[in-house]
């Protein structure tokens, strides 16, 4: 799209945006301003060195949604503390268009940017588009479209009809498809859901992320978007990427380091990885509260072995309930805080556990008697055979993810 130079204006600029805070966390209800409601979109601009590309785009993108969004949208610019002073232009922009500012001095980072932009919107509808001219502002309104079907996510991509790349060398190619084979290869349930998961254009539903603790690497927010949020119907249009016309790349090696990392973070946290260290640490503190509580009513009350080892394995198996309860499941628990919840929650982890104890004395038996593997080693096998077992079942069983009893 061609647009008309920015006209000059030097009266006084718009207040900057406070930035948020804390977790890295959309809520799913906004604070509205007087009898202001709130817009259907709010498209975040993320931004570092971008003065000469900030105030056409701004233009372009008013030119386009004032006739389908009269005053039902916002653009928000999260500039990285630019030494272009890029926000300084975004505040004079805003002197005319629904421009607002947020300028970040203690954080970095196009996917934390975005998210910090969408923490401070308003819209039922969440977006982001590049400062840089690269992601063709008419490609907008086929996005919109998509959303207005019913998607829950409506993706820019440059891999279905209609997209495309306008002059990258076969490096950048193969390097940019290499990243999207090895994210197939790591999470491939997230990555292979759109044609284009290194896009950096699209739109997404609030209730689709809102309220989820989001922890993106780097600058490929929509894996995130993908790998965390509710989404449900995505749709796809087409765009072709183009040459950056003003500023340099900010493309580096530690982009695609970032990059690993991300789709690493994403693969442990769906594999559950956090949870099942927690759930392992408080196992094997267990065994101590085991071995402690059978030799107190073995050594020193003098009670007999099996009503010893079947007691201290029940003192055991509250404590890990009690410590799981509170810290490897507790975002789960302090939804569920009724008496009959807990006392449900108990019930089911005693009876995991105890079958878990008649699978380990299997496994044992097997590979001992059966396989002649080493007592120890068939030991050190079964309980972590049983730790997955136990794992697993408790958090299907006994820690679902549910608000009903």
């Amino acid at each position: 799209m061609v647009v008309d130079p920015l006209p000059h204006h030097s009266s006084a600029v718009a207040p900057l945006l406070p930035v948020p805070q804390g977790a890295y966390v959309v809520p799913a209800t906004v604070t509205t301003f007087g009898d202001r409601p709130a817009p259907f979109l709010s498209l975040i601009i993320p931004t570092y060195q971008e003065a000469a590309n900030i105030a056409p785009l701004v233009q372009a993108l008013t030119q386009l949604l004032d006739p389908v969004l009269p005053n039902d949208y916002e653009l928000i610019v999260v500039d990285d503390n630019s030494p272009d002073h890029t926000w300084e232009h975004a505040q004079q922009v805003a002197a005319q268009f629904p421009v607002q500012v947020m300028r970040r001095i203690d954080e970095r980072g196009l996917s934390t940017a975005v998210i910090r932009g969408w923490q401070a919107a308003r819209g039922s509808v969440l977006g982001v588009i590049d400062a840089d001219l690269q992601h063709p502002p008419e490609t907008l309104i086929q996005l919109l479209s998509e959303i207005r079907r019913g998607a829950d996510l409506s993706v820019a991509s440059r891999h279905v009809i209609g997209g495309g790349v306008s002059d990258w060398s076969l490096a950048r190619r193969i390097l940019s498809r290499g990243a999207q084979m090895l994210g197939l290869v790591i999470l491939p349930e997230v990555v292979s859901r759109v044609s284009d998961p290194m896009s950096g254009y699209f739109l997404v539903r609030r209730g689709a992320i809102a309220d989820i603790p989001l922890s993106p690497v780097g600058y490929k927010i929509l894996i995130e978007v993908l790998g965390r949020g509710q989404v449900r119907w995505i749709g796809e249009c087409g765009y072709v990427f183009q040459e950056r016309q003003e500023g340099d790349s900010k493309v580096s090696r530690q982009h695609y380091w970032d990059y690993l990392l991300h789709l690493w973070r994403l693969r442990w946290a769906r594999w559950q990885g956090g949870r099942l260290l927690r759930f392992g640490t408080v196992g094997f503190s267990g065994v101590f509260v085991d071995m402690a509580v059978f030799y107190l009513l073995r050594g020193v009350l003098g009670w007999g072995l099996t009503r010893s080892a079947v007691l201290s394995a029940e003192v055991a198996i509250i404590n890990n309930f009690l410590w799981n309860d509170r810290w490897t499941f507790g975002d789960i628990s302090r939804r569920q805080t009724r008496r009959r919840q807990m006392i449900k929650r108990f019930l089911k982890f005693n009876v995991v556990c105890l079958l878990g104890l008649l699978l380990n004395v299997t496994i044992i038996n097997i590979l001992f008697n059966g396989f002649g593997v080493n007592a120890y080693v068939a030991k050190l096998l079964a309980i972590a055979a049983v730790t997955l077992w136990n794992f697993w079942f408790n958090l299907k069983l006994s820690w679902r993810v549910t608000d009903k009893d």
